[in-house]
């Protein structure tokens, strides 16, 4: 193994455990393969990290659902129509791009993270207040808007999901990040499908990435089950504050 795999299969393994638990995996690996395979074209990047991520996504949502009582009547339905959505997304994104976007997601970011300090019990306890009809209809229009967000910009996909999970039905930080887990892994299958198809792929680097990302998210999913809602929460609040650094620093960049 070369010293740049070698890195690369350990920030696969950091990211992996950090994504499974409240998601943000994106904000480690992606920026870490930029740095480690300057040339590499970006589309090749990106489809060799969603290779590597999406093995850990599936596995961690395994783990969760052998644990966690996994609401799939609401998290089916959002994961098809995000995948769909974020499908939207990334044709759009080519026509308008998404620049214009980051001032907005910094204070949606900020909204979010002043939130979830704010309200001390917010996700400690699984209390669901949707019935089931509105649970669906609501996880359809959560998947929606969040993919289409997935497809068209991406970072952070993960946090909003659980916060939209803990806050629009109530669930607890632990089934949050347990059900965004399940959409991500729909909605990751979808995006690397069509990086397959167009060859965007770098096997000889997403292969043992992936298996340290699987390691990462095991070691992550089986934390959190094991620590609950209060370690989510907490570092939920730690990646939704490095989230917020890494726009505001894009944003003063450019």
């Amino acid at each position: 193994m070369t010293p740049t795999l070698a890195a690369l299969c350990g920030f696969a393994f950091l990211a992996g455990f950090i994504d499974s638990v409240v998601g943000g995996g994106g904000l480690i690996q992606i920026p870490a393969m930029f740095v480690l395979m300057p040339g590499v074209p970006p589309a090749a990047i990106l489809g060799t990290n969603k290779f590597a991520a999406i093995w850990g996504t599936a596995s961690a949502t395994i783990q969760y659902a052998r644990k966690v009582p996994m609401p799939w009547s609401v998290v089916l339905p959002a994961g098809v129509v995000a995948a769909g959505a974020s499908f939207l997304g990334a044709r759009t994104v080519s026509l308008i791009g998404n620049a214009q976007l980051k001032p907005l997601i910094l204070v949606m970011m900020i909204a979010v993270l002043a939130y979830t300090l704010w309200k001390k019990d917010f996700g400690k306890l699984h209390a669901p207040k949707l019935n089931p009809r509105q649970q669906l209809l609501t996880g359809l229009a959560v998947g929606a808007v969040i993919g289409f967000y997935d497809g068209f910009f991406g970072p952070g996909t993960g946090s909003f999901l659980i916060f939209a999970f803990v806050g629009l039905f109530g669930f607890s930080f632990l089934v949050a990040s347990a059900s965004a887990k399940a959409v991500n892994s729909i909605t990751n299958f979808a995006a690397l499908t069509y990086f397959v198809a167009s060859g965007s792929v770098l096997y000889a680097y997403a292969i043992p990435m992936a298996a340290f990302n699987v390691g990462g998210s095991l070691i992550g999913s089986r934390l959190a089950i094991a620590k609950g809602s209060g370690f989510v929460r907490v570092l939920f609040v730690v990646v939704v504050t490095a989230l917020i650094g890494s726009f505001a620093r894009d944003i003063l960049n450019h």
